[in-house]
Formats: structure tokens, sequence, C-alpha cells
């Protein structure tokens, strides 16, 4: 994103999505390091001393086997290794089902739809986490009210209509979310837009934090003639939501 951000690849968590994720699983303090032009032509033998012997006193580092680091990628394990200020070890690759578990290898599945091996990979369900935004409460006036949740992802790496579950509110509520473009009522252009209809629920939750976890896809966005065949198709998105809940 940063040298190159129109052709990035999609971004799967934003800074505050890590943040959650270290903390649940018990990281006590993360340090974030800006990356800008300073940081970018840091070489790697000053990355080691300045930042990580120096700056961050690390007295154990662990980094994946193929990590790179430092201005034009020139540092390695091996140079970690030579520290005496700390130790250092790299982790094998991480293998499922035959296949390296890997950023690239969790985008491949979300755009194809396939979240549930996208869960297999990460050990949880994929999620997007963000605020509670206006609308223009197209939703409401169909007959199903949605959440509109705000996505700071450079572009989301999924799209269509999915089973959800969402957290933040006082207990975990099932749903149907829809990610996209919206092309029956916006321009193909426009920005991606997260929405969830929530089952049985119609309590005021504006400016609330959500996460939302994508459990199934139902079928991709589609552009329809008019907002009677959109509300058709929200009625059955909803109806095979709630089956596989029921399945589940």
């Amino acid at each position: 994103e940063f040298f190159s951000p129109a052709t990035a690849p999609a971004r799967l968590s934003t800074l505050r999505e890590k943040l959650e994720l270290l903390a649940e699983q018990g990281v006590a303090q993360t340090m974030v390091c800006p990356f800008n032009h300073r940081f970018a032509a840091l070489g790697a033998e000053d990355f080691v001393s300045v930042v990580l012997r120096d700056a961050l006193r690390a007295r154990y580092v662990v980094i994946g086997d193929d990590f790179r680091f430092g201005a034009r990628r020139l540092g390695n394990f091996a140079l970690l290794a030579q520290s005496t200020a700390f130790a250092a070890r790299h982790l094998p690759t991480v293998e499922y089902h035959g296949g390296r578990v890997s950023s690239t290898s969790v985008r491949t599945a979300l755009a194809a739809g396939n979240v549930e091996r996208a869960a297999d990979l990460l050990g949880r369900p994929y999620s997007i986490s963000g605020r509670v935004v206006g609308g223009d409460q197209l939703g409401r006036k169909l007959g199903f009210p949605t959440a509109n949740i705000a996505i700071r992802h450079n572009r989301p790496p999924l799209a269509g209509v999915f089973v959800v579950d969402v957290h933040g509110l006082a207990e975990c509520r099932q749903g149907v979310a829809s990610i996209g473009r919206r092309p029956t009522v916006k321009n193909p252009q426009a920005q991606s837009v997260l929405e969830v209809h929530l089952f049985d629920f119609d309590s005021d939750i504006y400016r609330k934090h959500l996460r939302v976890d994508f459990l199934h896809k139902l079928c991709d966005e589609e552009k329809y003639p008019d907002l009677a065949s959109l509300t058709a198709q929200i009625a059955l998105d909803c109806e095979n939501a709630r089956a596989w809940h029921a399945a589940r």
C-alpha cells in the first residue's frame, strides 16, 4: 500500500483488528512501527541495532522462515542470528491439508467466496470489524433494516451475500450480510459497503463497534431491474441464512 497503492493486495485486517486479535490471544503489549519513507530506508543492520536492540530491547526474536527486513529486503534470519543482544528463532512453514498457510492463500479463498476454507486456514472465521454509521435507510424502507458498518480496509477481500454472526452487542446475533457496491441502487464504481441485517432485532445500535464473522456464502451480488426484485431476493437470502444457522 505504501509503495504501490493501486496494485496492493486486499488488506485482510486493519490495524485495530490486528490489535484486537493479538489481545484475544493473550499478547500483553504490541509495539507498532509506522511504515514511512524513513523507516523504509532503514538498512537491515540498523533495523537490528536501532529498532530491535536499542529501542525495543528485544531478548527473543521469532520470525517466519521467509521473512525479510530492511531496505531492499537485505535482512534475513542469518543476520538476526549474528546478534549477541538477543536469541533468534525462525518458525517452519505452517501447512494445512498439503497447502501452505499464508495471507495469499487466505485471500485466494476469500476471493472465491470459500469462507469455510479461509476459516480453516485462519483457525477462526474471517471477520471484519467496524463502527455502525448512518446510511440511506433503504433497507428499513424495504422491510429489512441493516446496520451499515464502516470499512477501513483498502478494499474488502471478499464480496457477496453471507451468513454471519455479529459480536459486540449484549450477545452474539445471527444475521445475513451483504458486502459490495450495491449495483441495484448505486453506481457500480462506488465504494464497497458492508450492510448487516440482524434477525429478530430492532434496537438502535448507531455508533456501536461490531465484529462480523463470515460463515457461509449464499450468492454473489446481482443488479436487479427494480426494488421489488431486490426485496424478493433479500427475503430469500434471509430465509436461506436462517436455514443455514438452524442446520448448524
